[in-house]
């Protein structure tokens, strides 16, 4: 369960990383003119590093054995 978990938190940081990158370079293209798509980019960002931050706070959990 701990490496499912783990698996878990490495796919959340990568897509917060890729929702990130992908939302600044919409900014720095100067492309995204109403800024639509960078503003859901950083939303994407938000819900991934909060399923992430989820993710590290249920390991630790079960790593420690909910504090029994």
């Amino acid at each position: 369960m701990n490496g499912f978990m783990l698996g878990v938190i490495i796919l959340g940081a990568l897509l917060t990383v890729g929702a990130l990158v992908r939302g600044l370079v919409l900014l720095a293209s100067g492309k995204d003119v109403s800024g639509e798509k960078q503003n859901r980019m950083m939303w994407y960002r938000i819900l991934f590093q909060g399923l992430t931050v989820l993710a590290v706070i249920i390991l630790l959990l079960l790593a420690g054995g909910g504090g029994d």
